[in-house]
């Protein structure tokens, strides 16, 4: 069973991230936006939905780690030293926020001793919050949620973001040959579309801690496996805004090994 402190903050969580959602969907592609150093994208909407969210979660939970791409402080790596720490992206998919284009989320991940254990993704294009975590259950707006978990065929949906190392880019031929990609240019829809049984599997090198920790455990809530092939994330020492990039396969354990397989990793 759940701690009582979990179940205080998944309450506390679901209300501070719906809270959001008037905004985010008042702004869409009309927020001014303008680039950073590392070559992405914010918005005034990020800053403010990061600051409100944390704002009301501190208020509950002061003693608890906040960690978001766009209130970091520094870019010097942050360490993780509480029992519970919060990993926020407070819009993942900004550059379709700023275009106009509704496939972008609120991503918010739960950590205990640095491991997933809760996730929370409002889908803006679905108007839902997809919520839960390993061992307690996946829902899909208010509907219990359910991976598929059949074997990949031609007709598979794949969800697939653009490497930043064009070294990978013959990923995107194998898996078109084989399967059907999709890229929402949201890695937190997709992974969270991979958990409630939207897309069969996913194959990303382009992201880092913030943009996936809020769909990880609804990956792992549903049963399947997000498995990290070029080093572990989890559990999480310390928030850097350097981090590496992230190479994962994510799906069923079935999917995933076709996936490897296919790919060859």
């Amino acid at each position: 069973m759940p701690s009582p402190e979990l179940l205080a903050r998944i309450a506390a969580a679901k209300l501070g991230v719906l809270a959001q959602t008037e905004r985010l969907h008042a702004e869409l592609g009309r927020v001014a936006s303008h680039w950073k150093s590392d070559g992405t994208r914010v918005t005034p909407v990020d800053i403010a939905i990061s600051e409100n969210i944390f704002r009301l979660l501190g208020a509950e939970f002061p003693e608890d780690n906040y960690f978001s791409e766009e209130l970091a402080e520094t870019d010097q790596p942050r360490p993780v030293t509480a029992r519970f720490a919060w990993v926020l992206d407070p819009i993942d998919g900004t550059n379709n926020y700023a275009a106009g284009i509704p496939y972008c989320a609120i991503g918010l991940g739960l950590l205990e001793h640095g491991m997933p254990v809760y996730g929370f993704v409002y889908d803006l294009a679905r108007r839902r919050l997809i919520h839960g975590g390993p061992g307690i259950g996946l829902w899909d707006g208010d509907e219990p949620a359910q991976m598929r978990t059949a074997p990949l065929h031609r007709h598979s949906l794949i969800g697939f973001h653009t490497p930043f190392d064009k070294v990978y880019a013959q990923h995107a031929v194998l898996i078109a040959e084989n399967h059907k990609i999709r890229g929402l240019g949201s890695s937190t829809l997709h992974l969270a579309y991979v958990a409630a049984g939207i897309l069969e599997g996913v194959v990303d090198h382009n992201v880092r801690v913030w943009d996936i920790a809020g769909a990880v455990p609804l990956v792992e809530a549903a049963g399947g496996e997000v498995q990290f092939l070029n080093g572990a994330v989890f559990p999480l020492k310390e928030f850097d805004l350097k981090m590496r990039r992230i190479f994962y396969v994510a799906g069923s354990p079935g999917v995933c090994r076709q996936l490897r397989t296919l790919l060859g990793v």
